[in-house]
């Protein structure tokens, strides 16, 4: 087959799979509020959390992390037996974190893509993924921010990127979904200079359904 072809078919594939908003799914099997309903209304384990469901918050964060490192994994495990170069690679990461931003499931409305873009790093490089991990960890530790965490792991990882591999077609992936990630975070951005940014573990009113 076409290697053109494969390429264009793993990016659709991964946009699919990152379009399974976990969030919506977790919330619906531990009966709980819509999370596009309460608190921030994004999509994703932070606002998940905020409902008072610390299990619904967990199977959302390792949903997320889970289809961004199985598409890449996958792109990366078969890239050889595939044929495909590393712009293969690039594409299906960055589609993948596309599906979680803007996914086809639920009408384009989807997460600022943390976790997914924490599993792609992880499927490309272990250590990559775990520096940016520890970043994210050591953020949130000191500040009690969940964005502010995200902001500083998106600055770093394209910075790990390159120590690691070098300037490659991956590191513009990897910036591109970077930006993608400070631009999804605007608005916190705002709420955390105004001092209005909730902080980790606060609630927000989540009604069961």
């Amino acid at each position: 087959m076409n290697t053109a072809l494969i390429t264009v078919a793993m990016a659709v594939g991964a946009y699919l799979l990152g379009s399974i908003s976990f969030a919506v799914v977790a919330s619906k099997l531990f009966g709980i509020a819509d999370p596009r309903t309460y608190g921030s209304k994004n999509p994703g384990a932070t606002n998940v959390l905020r409902s008072g469901n610390k299990k619904a918050a967990i199977a959302t964060l390792i949903g997320d992390a889970a289809k961004g490192w199985l598409a890449v994994w996958l792109a990366v495990h078969y890239q050889e037996q595939l044929g495909v170069e590393d712009i293969a690679i690039a594409l299906t990461a960055i589609a993948v974190f596309l599906g979680h931003l803007w996914p086809i499931f639920f009408r384009f409305v989807g997460g600022k893509g943390v976790a997914t873009a924490a599993g792609v790093l992880l499927g490309l490089n272990v250590w990559l993924g775990l520096a940016t991990l520890a970043t994210w960890l050591i953020v949130a530790y000191a500040f009690r921010y969940s964005s502010l965490a995200a902001l500083a792991a998106a600055v770093f990882a394209p910075f790990y990127y390159g120590l690691l591999f070098g300037v490659d077609a991956i590191l513009i992936a990897v910036v591109a979904m970077s930006m993608l990630l400070l631009f999804r975070h605007s608005a916190n951005i705002s709420n955390l200079i105004a001092g209005k940014e909730s902080r980790i573990g606060s609630k927000a009113a989540a009604k069961k359904k």
